[in-house]
């Protein structure tokens, strides 16, 4: 049994918020460096290379990539050999976030109650899914989401009879409806099977995947492949202004379903996709 403490874990999750928020993560980097070779439109060059502008003003002047520093979701592996201590570890977590957001002056975008909206004024309470894992270890991967692309995103349910066509047609729509909204060039979370919930934690998972990093199974790999190709073909561009980069990525996540159901889930994430990773 290995003890991990409280207060490490708040410490952690408190440097991650500042991080995510202040520096793109090396695959999203890359990405956009590729984007800006690939794109065909002079518009939307001019587009990539202002949003390269604006990243390495944010770590220069260490003022975030983007006003909204989103709603901080958290993917939580813990091994089950692992005792937590000095605390409760929600709590920790919780306080890493606040910590993070007030000490790096980071904006709050978080309200108490949905309809009465008063702001909780740290970013609190997160979002956080747990997973028990084998081993002695705790991974935390951090992914402020802000909410410009995550209202584009939605979740339906399909019937079996839709197929993978009903599959690719249901992604096609949903970005091509999201179109400026969601900041373009986005990267494309989608879970498909499980059920309601568990495609949508999917889909959302699914963003915290490297950018050209495609799926083990073969079916899923080419579908990535074939979406992001027809989703560039959409025309949307960088900004929304036009252009041959509308996506820099799908990551496509699925698991088993129920026979009656075909649940999916399509979560966009803007051009930032801010994620980092660390293992205590």
């Amino acid at each position: 049994m290995r003890e991990i403490k409280c207060s490490d874990i708040s410490d952690t999750i408190r440097e991650m918020c500042i991080e995510a928020t202040h520096f793109l993560s090396e695959d999203m980097k890359a990405a956009l460096e590729q984007a800006v070779d690939r794109e065909e439109s002079m518009l939307g060059k001019q587009v990539l290379e202002s949003l390269e502008e604006n990243l390495e003003i944010a770590g220069r002047d260490m003022i975030p990539i983007c006003q909204d520093t989103g709603m901080a979701v958290l993917f939580v592996e813990i091994g089950q050999e692992v005792h937590i201590t000095g605390g409760v570890l929600e709590d920790a977590i919780n306080e890493g976030v606040r910590r993070g957001y007030v000490d790096g002056y980071l904006r709050k975008s978080v309200v108490e109650d949905p309809i009465y909206r008063k702001n909780t004024q740290d970013n609190t309470p997160a979002i956080i899914h747990y997973n028990i894992v084998p081993g002695d270890t705790m991974k935390i991967t951090l992914a402020p989401k802000g909410f410009g692309s995550e209202n584009m995103s939605r979740v339906i349910m399909l019937k079996p009879a839709d197929g993978i066509e009903g599959v690719k047609k249901a992604i096609l729509e949903t970005v091509d409806a999201a179109g400026p909204n969601a900041c373009p060039p986005v990267v494309v979370g989608v879970g498909i099977g499980g059920d309601f919930e568990k495609c949508a934690i999917m889909a959302k998972h699914a963003l915290t995947r490297p950018a050209g990093e495609h799926s083990p199974v073969p079916y899923v790999r080419d579908l990535e492949i074939e979406l992001l190709d027809k989703i560039n073909r959409l025309g949307i561009g960088p900004g929304g202004l036009g252009g041959t980069v509308t996506a820099f990525a799908i990551n496509i996540e699925t698991y088993p379903t129920h026979i009656a159901g075909l649940p999916l889930a399509v979560n966009i994430c803007c051009h930032v996709n801010r994620h980092c990773v660390r293992e205590l």
